[in-house]
C-alpha cells in the first residue's frame, strides 16, 4: 500500500491515530496560531514565513492586449493588490507576458506578475522567462515526462516562484479514476507534485486546493496541511473559493470557505474570486486578511470530538423546528424552541474557538444555536465577518442554527444573510445558487452582464444550482454538481449542460438564456415568479 492509501485509509482508524492526525492539521483548536510555512518571494512580495497574508487578483483582459492588461493590473495594484495573475493559454499569450511586464515596469509599477497555465505545459516554460510566478495545474501534467523538472530548473534560474494549483474540477484522469473528484484525490494530486519539487531541492513553491464547493475546499486544504506536515513540508498556502459568483452572495461564499481556514491559522495569500471587475476583489480579500490578523482568546476544546476532515453532523434531539435531522435554522425561526436549546454566545476575539469549546463540551444531545453581536454599520462588512465566523461551525456540523445579533439592520435583511451563510456552507438551500467563474482572458463572452441576466430570469427559483462559466477550462468540472450549466464554447457561442451531460452545443449566445429556461421548463423544474413569491422571509 502506498503512502496515499495509508494516509487516507488511516482516517477511519482508532481515536489515537485520529488525534495524532488532528495535530498534523492544527496545533490547537483552542487558540489562534499561524501555521508555520517557509518564505517564498514573488517579485517584491514575500508570502509565508510569518509575513502578513497577501491579497491578489486576476485580470479578465485578453493577454494579447498589452495596453488593456497593463491598465487593469495598475487598477488592481492601486486598489491594494500587489500580486496579479494573467492567463496564458497558448504560446502567443505566454510570449506577450514579456511585453506586459516591460510596460508595467516602465510605468513605475512593481506589481508581482503571475502566469496562469492550463492545458499546454510548454507555455509555462515560456512564461517563466518573464513573470514572477507560474501557476500550473497538475491535471495537465504527467510526472513521468520530466516537464515539471524542466520548469523547476527554469524557475530556479530566474528566481521565479511556482504554484501547484489543484482544481476540484480538473484532476488528472489517473487520479480521478482512483479517487474521484474528492478532497482526497485533490491532496494526492498536490502531494505527487510537491514531492517532485522537494526532490529537486526547490522550495519556492505555493500550493492551492480550489473548489466552488466550500465543504470540499475546506476539507481538501485541511487534509493537505496534515499530509504535508506528515512529510515535513512547510510550503505556503494560497486560499480561494472558485466560482463564488457576485454581489453579497459571492462575498459570503468566499468568506465562509476562506474564513474557515484563516480561523485556524491556515493561509498565506488569498484571492476572492468574484464575477465582477477584478479590482473589486481586493477590498474583500483585505477585509478578510485584516479580520484574522489577531484572534485573542484561548479555550479548552475536546478535540477528540471534532472531525476536521469530513462532514459529521453533531447528533442532537429534535426540539420543535431545531435539531435532529432538520436543517439548521435562522434565529427568527426558533420560536418556542429557544427555551429548549443552548444559545452559545461568542464574546471573545476568537469566536470559532469559543464556540468549539462550548459545543464540544456538551455531553448530551441538546441542539446548539450560535450567536454573536456585530456592531458594523456597513452591511457588506457585517456579512463578511459573520460568514467568516459562523460558516465554519456549519461546515463542521456543530451548529443547529445561527443568530446574527445586528439590530442596526432590518430583521428581514439579517435573516436573508443567515440563510445565505447556510447555503454557502451547504447545509440549507433556500434560493438558486450560481456557480459563476470570475472571468479571465479565456472567457468567451461578457460574463458579468450574462450572469446578471441569468439571475434576473431564474433567481426566483428554489433549490437549483446553475453554473455560469466562461470557458471549458474548469467549467464542466467545477460545476459538476450543478443542475444546469451555461458554458462558453467559442466566441459568442454557448453549450448548455444538464448536470454533466451536454444538452445543446455551440448555440448562439443571443438564444442561450431562453434555451436554458426552456430546458428547465422541460424538466418540470420551472415555476412562474408569481407562484414562488413566498420565499423564506
Amino acid at each position: 500500500m502506498n503512502f496515499d492509501h495509508l494516509f487516507f485509509v488511516s482516517l477511519s482508524f482508532g481515536k489515537l491515530f485520529y488525534a495524532k492526525l488532528m495535530k498534523k492539521y492544527c496545533n490547537s483548536l483552542g487558540r489562534y496560531e499561524r501555521r508555520a510555512s517557509c518564505r517564498v518571494r514573488i517579485g517584491n512580495v514575500e508570502i509565508g514565513g510569518g509575513a502578513p497574508v497577501a491579497v491578489q487578483s486576476m485580470t479578465n483582459t485578453d493577454t494579447n492586449d498589452t495596453a488593456a492588461s497593463v491598465a487593469q493590473i495598475e487598477r488592481i495594484d492601486r486598489a491594494g493588490g500587489p500580486i496579479v495573475r494573467l492567463t496564458a493559454q497558448g504560446p502567443r499569450e505566454g510570449e506577450n507576458l514579456r511585453n506586459i511586464v516591460a510596460q508595467l515596469r516602465a510605468e513605475g509599477f512593481s506589481t508581482a506578475i503571475v502566469a496562469d497555465i492550463h492545458f499546454v505545459p510548454e507555455v509555462a516554460e515560456i512564461a517563466a522567462e518573464s513573470v514572477d510566478k507560474v501557476r500550473i495545474n497538475p491535471g495537465n501534467y504527467r510526472t513521468s515526462d520530466r516537464r515539471l523538472e524542466r520548469l523547476i530548473e527554469k524557475c530556479r534560474t530566474r528566481g521565479v516562484a511556482l504554484r501547484i494549483g489543484v482544481n476540484h474540477g480538473s484532476l488528472a484522469k489517473r487520479v480521478f479514476d482512483e479517487w474521484g473528484d474528492t478532497p482526497e484525490g485533490m491532496v494526492v494530486s498536490a502531494m505527487e507534485f510537491l514531492r517532485v519539487c522537494r526532490a529537486e531541492g526547490f522550495d519556492q513553491v505555493v500550493v492551492s486546493m480550489k473548489s466552488s464547493n466550500t465543504r470540499v475546499m475546506v476539507y481538501a486544504y485541511r487534509l493537505l496541511v496534515a499530509a504535508m506536515r506528515e512529510e515535513g513540508m512547510e510550503y505556503p498556502i494560497h486560499l480561494g473559493v472558485t466560482e463564488a459568483g457576485n454581489g453579497i452572495e459571492g462575498r459570503v461564499k468566499s468568506a465562509v470557505g476562506i474564513g474557515a481556514l484563516l480561523a485556524d491559522g491556515v493561509g498565506d495569500t488569498i484571492r476572492v474570486s468574484l464575477t465582477e471587475d477584478p479590482e473589486n476583489e481586493i477590498p474583500v480579500a483585505k477585509m478578510l486578511a485584516d479580520y484574522f490578523v489577531c484572534r485573542e482568546g484561548e479555550f479548552e476544546v475536546a478535540e477528540e470530538r471534532f472531525s476536521p476532515f469530513e462532514y459529521r453532523r453533531r447528533a442532537t434531539r429534535r426540539e420543535g423546528c431545531v435539531g435532529g435531522d432538520q436543517v439548521p435554522v435562522t434565529h427568527s425561526e426558533l420560536g418556542e424552541a429557544e427555551r429548549s436549546v443552548l444559545i452559545a454566545d461568542a464574546v471573545s476575539g476568537n469566536p470559532v474557538a469559543e464556540w468549539r469549546s462550548a459545543i464540544l463540551a456538551v455531553d448530551d444531545d441538546t441542539p446548539v444555536v450560535i450567536r454573536r453581536r456585530y456592531e458594523d454599520e456597513n452591511f457588506e462588512q457585517l456579512a463578511i465577518k459573520a460568514a467568516a465566523d459562523m460558516g465554519v461551525m456549519l461546515l463542521d456540523g456543530l451548529a443547529d442554527g445561527i443568530w446574527i445579533d445586528a439590530p442596526q439592520f432590518s430583521a428581514k435583511r439579517v435573516k436573508e444573510l443567515e440563510l445565505m451563510i447556510m447555503q454557502a456552507a451547504r447545509v440549507r438551500f433556500s434560493r438558486t445558487e450560481y456557480i459563476a467563474c470570475p472571468s479571465c482572458g479565456r472567457t468567451l463572452y461578457d460574463l458579468q452582464s450574462t450572469l446578471e441576466k441569468i439571475k434576473a430570469a431564474t433567481s426566483h427559483l428554489k433549490d437549483l444550482k446553475i453554473g455560469v462559466m466562461g470557458c471549458i477550462v474548469n467549467g464542466p468540472g467545477e460545476m459538476a454538481d450543478a443542475d444546469y450549466g451555461y458554458v462558453g464554447a467559442a466566441p459568442e457561442r454557448i453549450t448548455l449542460y444538464r448536470g454533466r451531460e451536454i444538452v445543446e452545443r455551440n448555440i448562439p449566445q443571443a438564444e442561450a438564456i431562453d434555451r436554458l429556461i426552456a430546458l428547465i421548463k422541460a424538466d418540470g423544474r420551472w415555476v412562474e415568479p408569481s407562484q414562488n413569491e413566498q420565499r423564506d422571509e
